[in-house]
Order: structure tokens, then C-alpha cells, then sequence
């Protein structure tokens, strides 16, 4: 009995060794959640280029011109972009010019024929034949070889998408049409408007020849400045703008008027004109200069107008007796 007991002594003072000896448990750790990596936000339009690298001019040109708020805006746009090499092939200077302050009005203009309104991805530009810009002057797209051409520029890159639109990379710099030059009003029209004719729109009013001289004609006008007017003796142009004169006045004023439009290259080979007054004037070349009844010269000539053309003189006509 007592050896059984030994026996099981030994046998607890070895297990409970055994338990001391053996590494504790080792506790349970949940993982830690990672949230999922979320996409950069796109940059607009304007931090996209500057980003890029490739339109270093672009960017310089869009601040000159005040549009980069513009071009920040919730939009969408989509931009032709021209790179750095684009405006490098420009004509020499012309770039320089347009960074001038006094030519903002150019260069923004030159800006906002790239930029069209709306999000116009490569796959819609394709379908397109014209594109509207923020000028107001559209765009000619045209597919040519698999290749996509805004008016004479290869688009190069397409969809550049940022977070208020596209850019489509192109390989020259887009330049607005020219402005159609406005057709010119009439005689008295330019007359009026000039600022050098004041007497003699005064003059045509008073003799009731303002109809006249807004007709189809054609004229020729040799017109008196108002320093000529101004030469006359003292008291002679308040006479003549009496009601009582009128006949006299409207005689005068017909002598400066040709019946057809007579350019100058055309004055300098006659040696007279018929007037509407039914009087001649005589034209001689004197050192280069054209005189009319040999001391009244012309001193600005072909301003056209609608009906006609005036020639500037430093002199009033006056009829011979």
C-alpha cells in the first residue's frame, strides 16, 4: 500500500511538472479591417495639362488670357490641346505676340476656338462632321486614313478624361477664321462717322442731299475736311447754311460729287472730271501730289463706301462763275 502511494506521488510531481514546463496558450487576435484603397480623384482640366508635361505653352497661354478659373469650371468641356511642339511650329514671333497684353483678346479668342462644350468622347467625335466652340466659330472634323482631323490638326491622343471633361491631343495650334470684313456704309454713312466731315454733313443737311448721297449712285465725293470749310473768308459758311442760300449751297456740294466711282490710280491719269453740277474740274499731277482746279489737293485718297468712294481734300470747291 505504501509503495502504490509512492508510485502515485511521483507520478503527480512529474505531471505537474510537465504542466509548468508546457508555453502558455497563446491568445486569439482578430485582424485588424484594411479599407479598400480608394481611386485618386481625376484633376481637372487645367491641373491635368500642367501635370502632363506636354503643355507647358498651353498652360502659359491659358493664364495670359485669364481662363484658368474658366477651364476649372464644372464644365463639361472637351479641349483640343496642341502640345509644346504645336506652338513651337507656329510662325516665328507669333507666339510672343500673342503673350502681349495688348493681344489678350487674340490669344483668348485662339483659346476658346479649341474647347468645345460637353464631354465629346474619341468614339462621338468620329460621328462628327462640325463641332461648335466657346467662340462661336465651329470646328471641321473629318476622318481621313483611320486618322481624325479638326480642321488641318491630326488628333494625335484621344480621351484624357479629368474631373470636368476630355482633352484629344492634336499636333497644331487651331487659328480662327478671319472676320468677314463689314460691307461699308454709305458716303454719308462714313461721312458721319469719319469726324473730320462735320461741316460738310452739316452742309449736305442743309441742302437736302443726304437721300442723294445714300442712293445706289455710284459717286466719287471730294471731300472738304473741316479745316477747309474752316479757310473759307469769315462769314462765307454761315451764309451759305442760310435757307435762303440753299440753292447756292447745293451748287457747291454738287461740284465735289463724279458721277461713277473713279479710284485714285484712275484720278491721276485725267486731266478733268465732269461733276454732277454739270461743271468740270480740272486734275493735274504736280511732284507726286493730285491737285484739283490746280491748288485744292487730295490729300487721303479710296475711302470706299457702299455707293461710291471719297477722296479727302484740303480745300472747299467753288464753282466757276
Amino acid at each position: 500500500m505504501k509503495r502504490n502511494t509512492l508510485v502515485f506521488s511521483v507520478v503527480m510531481v512529474f505531471a505537474l511538472a510537465m504542466a509548468a514546463c508546457a508555453p502558455a496558450p497563446t491568445p486569439t487576435v482578430e485582424p485588424t479591417p484594411v479599407p479598400p484603397t480608394e481611386a485618386p480623384m481625376a484633376k481637372d482640366i487645367v491641373d491635368t495639362a500642367i501635370a502632363d508635361g506636354r503643355f507647358t505653352t498651353l498652360v502659359a497661354a491659358i493664364q495670359a488670357a485669364g481662363l484658368v478659373d474658366a477651364l476649372k469650371a464644372e464644365g463639361p468641356f472637351t479641349v483640343f490641346a496642341p502640345t509644346d511642339d504645336a506652338f513651337a511650329a507656329l510662325p516665328e514671333g507669333t507666339l510672343d505676340s500673342l503673350l502681349l497684353p495688348e493681344n489678350k483678346q487674340q490669344l483668348t479668342d485662339i483659346l476658346l476656338y479649341h474647347v468645345v462644350e460637353g464631354k465629346v468622347m474619341a468614339a462621338d467625335v468620329t460621328g462628327l462632321s462640325a463641332a461648335p466652340t466657346l467662340l462661336g466659330k465651329d470646328l471641321a472634323v473629318k476622318v481621313d486614313m483611320g486618322n481624325v482631323y479638326i480642321n488641318e490638326a491630326k488628333v494625335i491622343i484621344t480621351d484624357i478624361e479629368t474631373s470636368n471633361g476630355v482633352i484629344h491631343v492634336i499636333d497644331a495650334v487651331l487659328l480662327p477664321p478671319a472676320e468677314e470684313a463689314a460691307a461699308p456704309g454709305t458716303i454719308v454713312d462714313i461721312a458721319v462717322a469719319d469726324g473730320r466731315f462735320t461741316t460738310l454733313v452739316a452742309a449736305v443737311q442743309a441742302a437736302g442731299l443726304v437721300e442723294t448721297l445714300s442712293g445706289e449712285g455710284p459717286f466719287t465725293v471730294f471731300a472738304p475736311t473741316d479745316d477747309a470749310f474752316a479757310a473759307l473768308p469769315a462769314g462765307t459758311l454761315d451764309s451759305l447754311l442760310l435757307p435762303e442760300n440753299k440753292q447756292q449751297l447745293t451748287d457747291i456740294l454738287l461740284y465735289h460729287v463724279v458721277s461713277g466711282k473713279v479710284m485714285a490710280a484712275d484720278v491721276v491719269g485725267l486731266t478733268s472730271a465732269p461733276t454732277v453740277l454739270g461743271k468740270d474740274i480740272a486734275i493735274t499731277v504736280k511732284d507726286g501730289s493730285v491737285y484739283l482746279n490746280d491748288t485744292v489737293k487730295i490729300i487721303i485718297t479710296d475711302i470706299e463706301a457702299s455707293n461710291g468712294v471719297i477722296h479727302v481734300i484740303d480745300a472747299v470747291l467753288l464753282p466757276p462763275q
